[in-house]
């Protein structure tokens, strides 16, 4: 009769136990999408942080591009003036083409430059060449226009003389 018994727990148990291992499968999946997901949105802020980092560094070449531009030409440093509004000096044409094809949104947002000549001197000192230049480059991509952010700049402030 014990044998019986024991025989009889024993055909009872797995009934009890049925379905457990299809839970345990459920929340593996569970943890495992969890995961997933993390990852997923871990690759989307990165891919959004290295789009950000090229629009910087694409900026600083362009800006530090003008600046260069500015030191070969300092004795014309004046006809580089650009408010951003109205026509575009000539010899900021080609920069301002390559601005707005290298950065979105650019073009509904000018550049802009800004000349401060030097005081004039005291005679009988030469007139130095040159002058501190201001140069404000602004981007803004579709997505932060559209939520109305504000643009995003890039300025560099440069002395630009000749001795």
């Amino acid at each position: 009769m014990n044998g019986d018994l024991k025989m009889r727990k024993d055909l009872q148990a797995p009934g009890r136990e049925r379905g457990v291992m299809l839970i345990e499968a459920l929340v593996a999946i569970l943890i495992f999408s969890i995961g997933i997901l993390a990852v997923v949105g871990m690759q989307s802020v990165a891919i959004k942080n290295v789009t950000e980092s090229k629009h910087r560094s694409e900026a600083a070449f362009l800006v530090n591009e003008l600046t260069a531009l500015m030191w070969t030409d300092a004795g014309n440093i004046a006809l580089y003036a650009y408010p951003g509004t109205g026509a575009v000096p000539p010899k900021l044409t080609n920069w301002i083409a390559r601005v707005d094809a290298n950065m979105p949104g650019a073009a509904a947002i000018r550049p802009k430059v800004t000349i401060t000549l030097p005081p004039p001197p005291v005679p009988p000192a030469p007139a130095p060449v040159g002058a501190t230049v201001t140069i404000e480059l602004f981007w803004q991509l579709p997505e932060e226009a559209s939520a109305g952010l504000p643009p995003r700049n890039h300025t560099v402030i440069a002395s630009i003389f000749t001795s």
